[in-house]
C-alpha cells in the first residue's frame, strides 16, 4: 500500500487530531497530564487545538495518508521564522486547563520541571508526532518527519524535541538526535528527555 506524505489541509484537523490521540493514548506524558475520565476524548480535543490554533497558522503540519485518504501519521513543526504570538498561548491556556481536568496542576508542575530542557536558541521544534497504532512498525514515523527535518537542514538549524518514552529515545537517535538533558517530573511523574539534532554542515 503506497502511503503519501503531504501538508495537512485545514479541513482535516479533526482526523489529524484523532490520529494523534490514538498514538498518544497511554503515552507517559499525556497519561500524567490529562485526566483519565474521557481520556481519549480529551486528547482528541487537545490535539485539535494544537493543530488548528498553532500548527496550521504558525508552523507546518505534515500527514502520511493512505490511498483511500485515511490519515495514519501526523507531525507538527514550529520554526523560528514564525513565532507563535503570546496571546495565542494565553487564549489556549484556559481551554487546555479544562481539558486536562483533575491533572491540570500536575501538568503545570510538569511543564515547569521540563523548562531546563528548553533553549531560546533558534531551532526547529518538533511539537508533536504520532502514528496510528495499527500502522506502528511500518516506518511511517520517519517518513512523516522527513519534510520537517529537510526544512531544518536547508535552514542550517538544529531540531529540538522532548519525549517521555525511552523507546522513542532510540528511535530519534537513529535519526541523528542526541540526548541533551533528562528530568524526572515530580511526585511520581514520567522521565522526560530533551533531544537535539545538529544543523546540517
Amino acid at each position: 500500500m503506497e502511503i503519501g506524505v503531504r501538508r495537512l489541509a485545514a479541513g482535516e484537523v479533526a482526523e489529524a487530531a484523532r490520529t494523534l490521540a490514538d498514538a498518544f493514548d497511554g503515552y507517559p506524558w499525556t497519561a500524567w497530564t490529562v485526566a483519565a475520565d474521557r481520556h481519549r476524548e480529551r486528547l482528541t480535543e487537545l490535539f485539535a487545538l494544537t493543530v488548528e490554533s498553532v500548527g496550521l497558522p504558525y508552523g507546518d503540519v505534515w500527514a502520511a495518508v493512505e490511498p483511500a485518504g485515511r490519515i495514519v501519521a501526523v507531525a507538527v513543526w514550529l520554526g523560528p521564522d514564525r513565532p507563535v504570538p503570546d496571546q495565542v498561548w494565553v487564549d489556549l491556556a484556559a481551554r487546555n486547563a479544562e481539558l486536562a481536568g483533575d491533572r491540570h496542576e500536575a501538568a503545570v508542575t510538569a511543564e515547569v520541571a521540563c523548562a531546563p530542557l528548553r533553549t531560546a536558541d533558534p531551532a526547529y521544534l518538533l511539537a508533536t508526532v504520532g502514528v496510528r497504532r495499527d500502522r506502528w512498525g511500518n516506518g511511517l514515523g520517519s517518513r512523516v518527519l522527513g519534510p520537517g527535518l529537510a526544512d531544518a537542514a536547508r535552514a542550517h538549524l538544529p531540531v529540538v524535541l522532548e519525549t517521555s518514552s525511552e523507546s522513542n529515545v532510540g528511535f530519534y537517535r537513529r535519526l541523528g538526535f542526541v540526548v541533551t538533558g533528562e528530568v524526572r517530573v515530580p511526585d511520581g511523574g514520567p522521565r522526560v528527555w530533551g533531544m537535539r539534532r545538529a544543523p546540517a554542515a
